[in-house]
């Protein structure tokens, strides 16, 4: 039976070059000038933001998300904290980076494919859900429907296709 397996993964070299094309963006543009706005990638797991004001806080996200669009990485990875003081007149915010997918997040994608009444299986493996089904058709049916779905706040890749 073909299958496949469901995985939430950020390829962090695309990350990387996208926080370092943004922080090229936010050094050369003109509402920046003079400020000391700046992103940083801390242990692969956050990146953390800092600058000024909200205002500049806000136009550093958004240029990081263009630069994120840009380089093919899906939004959903990202989860932006709250804006904190850190001091000297500078804000700070924390953006976690989210790699594998969480027990509770896996459960209720399985339940997902369950209601849906999609004929395929799913089964829970570590970080990753493996899905088969009698048709190949069945299991891109139900990867689009996961990956539009409204209650999946993960990105989903594909990996592991096999078709028997």
């Amino acid at each position: 039976m073909p299958s496949f397996d469901l995985v939430s993964k950020t390829d962090m070299m695309e990350m990387k070059n996208a926080l370092q094309m943004a922080q090229k963006e936010i050094t050369g543009r003109y509402d920046f000038k003079g400020s000391e706005t700046s992103l940083e990638l801390k242990d692969d797991k956050m990146i953390e933001l800092k600058a000024e004001d909200e205002m500049k806080m806000k136009a550093a996200l958004e240029i990081l998300r263009n630069q994120m669009v840009k380089r093919k990485i899906g939004q959903r990875c990202i989860d932006p904290q709250k804006i904190e003081p850190s001091g000297h007149k500078m804000l700070k915010q924390q953006i976690l980076l989210k790699n594998g997918l969480e027990k509770d997040m896996a459960k209720s994608i399985v339940k997902l494919l369950k209601d849906s009444g999609l004929k395929v299986q799913a089964s829970i493996l570590d970080e990753k859900i493996r899905l088969t089904g009698k048709k190949i058709d069945d299991l891109q049916e139900a990867y689009h429907m996961l990956r539009t779905h409204k209650d999946v706040t993960v990105d989903l890749q594909m990996e592991n296709m096999k078709r028997d």
